[in-house]
């Protein structure tokens, strides 16, 4: 199983704007973790547009959480990311294309794996995820009094 490029991003933004504690920049961002701020651009609007940051224009403006760490569900979130987590193509009525697939018990296999990887994410928050935010932020060089 691989999470989108999208969704890694999204999680790694998250954790930087959550250790900032005050408002952030997309190039804060990207320059921490040495990705595309045009890349980041969208999954910030995403993330806006999903109720989970603050996005604030303009000089003075920047990137704030809009919900607590602790009420967000990394499994949910994962699946409000990835809307189209299909492992393989017969998943998906559209793509299946595979002449074996009336028949396969491989699907059902895949798919109760796809549901046990879900369900271990839900048993987490963003918050979780953030128990050692000292080491976090030296690695970010993000500086304490952020």
């Amino acid at each position: 199983m691989q999470l989108t490029q999208f969704t890694d991003y999204s999680l790694r933004a998250l954790i930087y704007i959550v250790l900032r504690k005050e408002l952030c920049t997309i190039n804060e961002i990207a320059n921490a973790y040495a990705i595309s701020s045009n890349h980041l651009l969208k999954i910030i609007h995403n993330l806006s547009k999903m109720g989970i940051i603050r996005t604030t224009r303009g000089k003075s403006g920047g990137i704030t959480m809009a919900q607590n760490p602790s009420d967000i569900n990394l499994g949910e979130l994962v699946i409000k990311l990835e809307p189209n987590f299909d492992l393989v193509p017969c998943f998906n009525k559209q793509k299946a294309n595979c002449c074996i697939a009336p028949v396969c018990k491989l699907k059902r296999i895949l798919f109760e794996a796809k549901e046990s990887f879900l369900a271990i994410l839900k048993e987490y928050t963003l918050a979780d995820i953030l128990d050692n935010p000292v080491a976090l932020k030296e690695l970010l060089s993000i500086s304490e009094k952020d």
